[in-house]
């Protein structure tokens, strides 16, 4: 059963005058779960909240959503009252401090404990979600062991912090356990939830996400709010509606849940590149706006990372029996020590003109932790490892072909282009070779005399510009017509030719008597 909360107030008209500088605020909770209605209260003038506190009760037709297998990604920083980093202070407020968040600033705010405060000024939008025995009282000027001496403490901004941010996701387990660094890691876009990744909001925690984006849509698979699953477009709808979502999320993107995971048993592109770029501003602007000088002279670009590394690159093509998962566990049992792998889409360019079109194709990134000369010789190692593998059982594996670059420290070795390894390119690689070195042992024998070639006389294009040699003039024997059989009178050179001599011919296709009258 899901433990939901009913909350009690209790109010007193003595102290306080004036100290709530706000119109209305929520309080709603209960075990990590903020009520479907939540309790409104209005504050007037010299009414002070003495306490609230949660009674917890079981909802008999409420069940607990089970977790499914997928990709987890916990958000980090959160705005809880309890956060020593969230008050300009460094510490939470004790008793004898006057607690003052901005009026004009939209909180949400959790708070685990009972407080006592000498003064407190709200926000005019906000909420406040009260776990089980929390709330505020008036201090009442006794002792406070922990408190010598008090002041103003103010809530920090939380409008910085960007869905987009890297250093502000961690992967964790269903269960929310954060999990191990292994030898798995990930490409810079993949660091933020992708279109097929569950987002986890912990439990007993309050937070506010600036979602601006390049995308309209921000697609998630499912995302967890104060314990509650939400893994339906519905239930997202129906929680939009609610009055926590616009003080929780706010910017141009609006986050769609699908309920769907990836489709595709050769994985599915992570879909943050249209936010690349708004990614990479955010981990520079956390790392120092400008990315570390890599060891190799010219180190790698991997699709999706923000900045170059040292070490090696694989691009395989594959074919539908390709499944990414189970060569992934194939690659960390068998080969690997620290790898990124994922599948990504691959802008198509020809002579230098970016088309529209892009090609899927499987990335694996491969680092060591070497320095110096040695930065990316393991890698490098275990890239030829994989692309020997590659060749012996590329087609029981669904893959075609691969193509591998490596960047290493070492000034003797240089970086390697393309090297492509499938049975295609190779045998064409192959057949050029062999056609090279056919070609040259021609060459070779007929400079050694023991071969000789016909001589061929190629025609030049210069020979068609000469003048064609005019024939000898022919005697004038006249001509044979075709249609008529007659000799025509003998020409002797040696004999004269009269001058009144007339030669004629017959047409036989003149007939006189049609002619006639």
């Amino acid at each position: 059963m899901c433990v939901l909360a009913a909350l009690q107030c209790d109010w007193r008209q003595e102290l306080f005058a004036d100290w709530i500088s706000t119109r209305s605020f929520y309080l709603a909770g209960g075990n990590g779960l903020s009520l479907s209605t939540p309790f409104t209260i209005r504050l007037a003038s010299r009414s002070n909240l003495k306490q609230c506190r949660i009674v917890p009760r079981k909802l008999a037709n409420t069940v607990c959503p089970a977790a499914a297998a997928a990709v987890y990604k916990q958000w980090i920083p959160n705005t809880n009252f309890e956060t020593a980093s969230n008050w300009d202070k460094g510490r939470v407020p004790c008793a004898r401090d006057v607690v003052h968040f901005e009026k004009d600033k939209v909180v949400s705010v959790f708070v685990g404990s009972p407080y006592a405060l000498t003064d407190m000024y709200l926000p005019l939008n906000g909420e406040f979600v009260l776990a089980a025995g929390a709330g505020f009282t008036a201090f009442d000027g006794s002792w406070d062991p922990g408190c010598d001496s008090g002041g103003t403490v103010r809530f920090a901004d939380t409008e910085q912090h960007s869905w987009f941010d890297t250093t502000l996701w961690q992967d964790v387990f269903p269960s929310g356990e954060l999990k191990p660094s292994g030898r798995v890691f990930s490409v810079d876009e993949e660091r933020v939830p992708c279109r097929y990744d569950d987002v986890i909001f912990p439990a007993e925690t309050s937070f506010r996400v600036n979602t601006d984006s390049s995308q309209q849509v921000i697609h998630l698979r499912s995302i967890s709010i104060m314990g509650q699953v939400l893994s339906t477009p519905e239930s997202w709808a129906g929680y939009l509606q609610g009055p926590s979502a616009p003080l929780q999320f706010h910017g141009n993107g609006t986050l769609q849940v699908t309920g769907t995971g990836c489709p595709d048993k050769s994985g599915c592109a992570c879909g943050n590149a249209p936010d690349g770029p708004r990614i990479c501003a955010a981990l520079l602007r956390a790392s120092g706006k400008q990315c570390p000088v890599p060891v190799c002279q010219r180190p790698l670009q991997p699709l999706g990372h923000c900045c170059g590394v040292c070490g090696a690159t694989i691009n395989l093509d594959f074919t539908p029996d390709f499944d990414l998962q189970k060569y992934q566990d194939r690659l960390i049992q068998e080969l690997l020590s620290q790898m990124a792998i994922s599948k990504v889409h691959k802008v198509q360019t020809f002579l230098g003109i970016v088309s529209r079109s892009s090609t899927p194709l499987i990335q694996i990134v491969l680092i060591d932790d070497r320095a110096g000369a040695e930065t990316g010789t393991a890698a490098e190692q275990l890239a030829a490892d994989i692309m020997e593998d590659v060749a012996q059982h590329g087609e029981a594996l669904g893959i075609s072909g691969g193509k591998m670059e490596v960047a290493t420290g070492s000034t003797l070795s240089r970086q390697r282009g393309s090297h492509t390894l499938s049975r295609i390119t190779a045998g064409t690689v192959m057949g050029l070779l062999f056609g090279l070195m056919f070609l040259g042992g021609i060459l070779f024998l007929y400079r050694k005399g023991k071969l000789r070639l016909p001589a061929l006389r190629v025609p030049q294009p210069w020979d068609r510009l000469e003048d064609p040699v005019s024939p000898a003039p022919a005697s004038d024997k006249g001509f044979d017509n075709p249609m008529f059989n007659v000799e025509p009178p003998s020409a002797d050179p040696g004999e004269e030719t009269p001058k009144d001599l007339q030669v004629f011919y017959l047409n036989p296709l003149y007939d006189a008597s049609e002619t006639e009258t």
